[in-house]
């Protein structure tokens, strides 16, 4: 596995060559994509890529599966052109979230939807060698007053993982969404390689239980120290995970800061995270 950085995620929207090389400065091994813009020109990319010795993580489903049929229909015929210039630049992860709530669809309703949809985008990503992860949503505040609940949990999301069915799908694993779900290292050692595509990791608010914390709020890692990240690192190696490790800490003063200071802040919270837990 190896420290990646997501530049949007932090409030960075400088071009692609130049926060690579921030990137690579800063100490990451890694860098996302934003797959749109690159499939104007994969060479370029990785060029760009190859350039600063970074290996692409992961990108976000470009599908929007949540809204209405027609919404889905009309963002699904881009997808094989998307995908075929990621594999070209080596993108071979793809990764969106899961709602874990609704208030029109009853559990057994939202599943299936879930299901025959997402096995349509999964399908396509392997007809390009690509893969699919599906993060579980984890604190309790976001169901609250809904009137259904949705998977919040790592066994439900692999629950519907196995009913898409096509192989190329597993979990984006995110260490506050584990957090605030209860999970347990032994719930990563479980997992596998090839179980998990994409790794988000942030920290937790100080001060709040699990089911207190809000889902936009959280801390670079180790910030805080409310989430064990050493354990949840460990466990990512003990299974021989093999991809991108990604800070997304929702954290305001990172939007405020240039963007070289906001790349390096990320890079030193989460390499000493990653020297403390000896990964």
């Amino acid at each position: 596995m190896y420290p990646a950085l997501n530049p949007g995620m932090i409030g960075v929207s400088l071009p692609f060559d130049e926060c690579a090389r921030l990137a690579a400065a800063a100490g990451f091994r890694g860098i996302s994509v934003d797959i749109g813009a690159a499939s104007e020109d994969p060479k370029a990319v990785r060029c760009v890529l190859e350039g600063n010795k970074l290996s692409p993580a992961a990108w976000g489903l470009p599908v929007d599966f949540r809204q209405d049929e027609a919404t889905y229909r009309g963002g699904l015929p881009r997808l094989p052109d998307l995908a075929k210039a990621a594999k070209q630049i080596g993108a071979t992860r793809c990764s969106t979230w899961i709602i874990p709530s609704s208030d029109t669809l009853t559990f057994e309703e939202n599943f299936e939807l879930h299901k025959t949809r997402l096995r349509e985008c999964a399908e396509i990503l392997a007809e390009h060698g690509c893969r699919l992860g599906l993060e579980f949503v984890g604190p309790k505040t976001l169901r609250q007053g809904k009137a259904h609940e949705f998977i919040h949990t790592q066994e439900g999301m692999l629950e519907l993982c196995g009913a898409i069915g096509t192989g190329n799908v597993g979990l984006l694993f995110d260490s506050f969404h584990w957090y605030t779900s209860h999970g347990a290292t032994d719930d990563i050692r479980r997992l596998s390689d090839a179980l998990v595509v994409d790794v988000h990791i942030n920290d937790a608010t100080e001060g709040r239980a699990p089911d207190e914390q809000i889902d936009n709020e959280r801390r670079l890692p180790g910030e805080s120290g409310v989430i064990d990240l050493a354990r949840f690192l460990q466990g990512l190696k003990a299974i021989g995970y093999t991809g991108p490790v990604t800070p997304e800490p929702f954290l305001p003063k990172l939007h405020e800061m240039p963007a070289e200071d906001a790349i390096r802040t990320t890079a030193e919270a989460l390499l000493s995270v990653w020297g403390n837990a000896g990964v």
